[in-house]
């Protein structure tokens, strides 16, 4: 039992408690000893308060427990408040102390494998095998506070809209189209498993069908795929669909969504409707599906102007290559060896062939000028004004805007083009149907199988995949992914035809997909969704280093947690029950 339950935050003392007994309960922040007065600082989630202990106020035994008693150890303290003689304008309590009159040590503290309030830095690795230790640091518990204004922001909003929240299965049957599944062994059903789900897709259409018309939820997703920087096998997402709707109708109730979050939670105004651009001029224009629009610099093609060019590097004779260019505004003033880090970073994303001219009285300065003809230098001028600098880039058809899109985002960085301080929304829309496998050797969907085919390209489903249009849009917010969606397919007929489009045979549909497509014959309505990532939006509104600050256990790039160890090896009995036996090597 707690003796000395707290009866106020170490952080909410005020001037109202002077002279007056409180009990605070806390960790112990830190402590000194001066000239017998033990000085400690308690602290709690509201803040920091000094605690004083003078002398003879305890007997010498407990005084002794005090002093010996390490930093972290929890503990209570009963006292009477005062007014400091030397105030502490670093805290919010810098004014007031607690004089000690008894305490309670709830738990003492071994020694630290880390100080998590040290300035010195420390390994990830080590901080997430104590995640409970770096958790305390108050940087870290305001990601938290965020996340959860966010997630209490978004569900209030779509339930004054009309959404029901409905929680679907986490064990679920294994549909492999996209990510690997984790699958779950069923002890029951040997030889058989549950998927734990990728999404939530299947199951939201499904509502649809069922009537619903506006469903909601804040989902745990699984997928088994090789992680980076921004990845998790697990994540949440808020997981909206609706039925009788069109395109327009989820992208204005999102931007609604959106508007709501960043003015109650950031107190940011941000500007709706929210711009768009289709898929392929965000490619022509930023080399991505999504672009960063916090700066410009959009992608020059100069291809057919350097059809005819004397310059090696930028020669087409095999009509292979593309040669793109960026105008960089005033960075006709970096230097030689600003030049050459420029080129060390561009051949690190993978560009062998660079030029890079100045525009100085109308006149273009580099090493190559001279080689360029009256058409080339016009055309260039007149992308550019002086103090410009042009970057030239050769790249092969296949991939080079996707590279020279990099190239925008290393240049937007060294030149110092992006307001680190905007929110820029972007809607990419009538993204291509289908994308080719080279891993399977066949056209799969680009977003999924259930999206629906734009209705001016149903003509070319078989016959000419490469330039079908999907009814799908995603975010993008500076740069990043927030997340997307699609009108779904709600005739069975087309279902099946887009199934098999993609080299699923009529038995493949029936075992995989056979329920949605009975569902889907029995009366569904005209539906369509989005999908967020939980995650993502916190990352980008905290402004943290990683997607893993923002989830209180994460997984490292291996899919390990420092924390349990997981995942670990399992007992032969409980892999007997489930009839699993495994294969090494």
């Amino acid at each position: 039992m707690i003796r000395l339950k707290r009866t106020v935050g170490c952080g909410e003392i005020d001037k109202t408690f002077i002279g007056k007994s409180v009990s605070i309960n806390g960790w112990l922040h830190r402590k000194r000893n001066l000239g017998g007065i033990l000085f400690m600082d308690i602290r709690d989630r509201s803040g920091i308060v000094q605690v004083v202990v003078e002398p003879g106020t305890i007997n010498p035994e407990k005084m002794k427990e005090l002093e010996i008693l390490k930093v972290e150890s929890v503990l209570g303290i009963q006292g009477k408040v005062r007014a400091r003689t030397n105030p502490n304008p670093k805290l919010k309590t810098g004014e007031y102390e607690v004089v000690l009159e008894s305490f309670e040590i709830f738990s003492k503290a071994d020694d630290l494998p880390f100080n998590p309030f040290s300035d010195q830095s420390v390994d990830e690795t080590v901080r997430l095998k104590y995640r409970y230790l770096d958790l305390r640091r108050e940087e870290v518990r305001r990601v938290f506070e965020l996340r959860a204004r966010i997630t209490q922001n978004i569900r209030n909003f779509l339930i004054s809209k009309g959404f029901i929240e409905v929680e679907t299965p986490y064990l679920t049957k294994s549909t492999p189209e996209g990510a690997r599944d984790f699958l779950v062994p069923s002890r029951l059903n040997k030889g058989k498993f549950y998927a734990l789900p990728q999404s939530p897709q299947l199951f939201k259409q499904i509502l649809m069908v069922g009537g619903f018309e506006k469903y909601f939820q804040i989902a745990r997703c699984f997928r088994d795929e090789d992680l980076r920087l921004d990845r998790q096998p697990e994540f949440t997402q808020i997981d909206l669909e609706m039925s009788f709707v069109d395109r327009d109708d989820i992208i204005s109730i999102v931007e609604e969504m959106y508007k709501s979050l960043f003015k109650e939670v950031m107190g940011i105004h941000i500007e709706t409707p929210f711009p768009r651009i289709n898929y392929a001029d965000a490619i022509r224009l930023f080399g991505s599906d999504k672009p960063d629009t916090r700066f410009g610099m959009e992608i020059k093609d100069f291809t057919e102007n350097f059809k005819d060019t004397g310059i090696n590097l930028l020669k087409n004779e095999d009509n292979n290559k593309l040669i793109l260019g960026l105008v960089v505004e005033g960075g006709g003033s970096i230097s030689r060896s600003g030049v050459e880090k420029l080129k060390e970073g561009v051949k690190e994303i993978g560009i062998n062939g660079f030029i890079e001219l100045k525009v100085e009285h109308n006149t273009l300065v580099s090493p190559i000028s001279k080689f360029l003809n009256e058409k080339e230098k016009r055309t260039l001028l007149s992308h550019a004004k002086d103090g410009d600098l042009i970057a030239l880039f050769s790249v092969d058809r296949k991939h080079g805007f996707e590279l020279v899109g990099k190239t925008r985002l290393l240049l937007g960085e060294v030149f110092n083009k992006i307001d680190r301080n905007s929110f820029k929304f972007l809607w990419v829309v009538d993204f291509p149907f289908y994308s080719y496998s080279e891993e399977e050797g066949r056209y799969v969907a680009e977003h999924h199988p259930f999206t629906m085919p734009h209705p001016e390209d149903l003509d070319k489903l078989e016959t000419d995949k490469e330039h079908v249009r999907a009814v799908a849009y995603d975010l993008v917010l500076n740069g990043s992914e927030l997340g997307g969606g699609s009108i779904r397919i709600h005739n069975p007929e087309l279902q099946k035809r887009v199934f098999k489009a993609i080299g699923l045979t009529d038995a493949e549909i029936e075992k995989r997909f056979g329920f949605l497509v009975k569902a889907l014959t029995l009366g569904a309505p005209p539906h369509g969704g989005i999908a967020f990532g939980l995650d993502r939006i916190v990352w980008i509104l905290s402004g943290t280093n990683s997607l893993r600050d923002v989830i209180a256990f994460p997984k490292t790039t291996s899919g390990i947690c420092p924390l349990t160890d997981a995942p670990t090896e399992v007992d032969r009995k409980q892999l007997d029950e489930l009839g699993i036996d495994i294969k090494n090597g």
